[in-house]
């Protein structure tokens, strides 16, 4: 086997507050239909925030699937890239409004920070404490899924499913 590139793949959220935690149901989901390459580190980062710096090290390429409010209509899928995140967060209301930003600002002071990040994010309808998604967001998990697995797979990771059918870990 060649030596292939490092890659985290971090679904974030928390799973107590609703659409909160799609980042982490669209993992699992990730987790338990697909195969991925021993390059691949799948990782739960709930709501770390900072204690995720020691995950992210070494790795060439971060993949984060989050809850952030693009000012869509709940359920809409959409792509931040590496220097649009801290902007991004800096001045829209997000979910996670200080994990990530803080995450990366400290990566690259550190100089540990991953030359390329991504992430796929799902407009949340609701952040109110419950255990689950709203319709609108779980009706669109599926379509986080496959952004997050594209995405691999533009950085030529090869995924494979596990099964024929997508379970549910709602």
């Amino acid at each position: 086997m060649t030596e292939k590139s490092k890659i985290a793949v971090i679904g974030i959220g928390n799973i107590l507050m609703s659409d909160d935690g799609a980042g982490v149901f669209a993992l699992r989901i990730i987790e338990e239909s697909f195969l991925m390459p021993e390059n691949v580190e799948l990782i739960d980062g709930g709501t770390k925030g900072l204690e995720l710096l020691p995950f992210v090290e070494g790795k060439e390429k971060i993949l984060f699937i989050d809850a952030v409010n693009f000012g869509k209509p709940p359920g809409y899928i959409g792509h931040l890239t590496k220097d649009e995140i801290p902007d991004y967060f800096a001045t829209k209301l997000s979910v996670h409004q200080i994990a990530l930003p803080d995450l990366i600002g400290a990566g690259r002071l550190m100089g540990v920070l991953a030359e390329e990040i991504h992430l796929v994010g799902i407009q949340p309808e609701s952040i109110d404490t419950g255990y689950g998604l709203t319709p609108a967001v779980e009706k669109n998990l599926e379509a986080l899924v496959k952004a997050s697995l594209e995405k691999l797979r533009q950085w030529g990771v090869e995924v494979k499913k596990k099964t024929t059918e997508m379970k549910s870990v709602l």
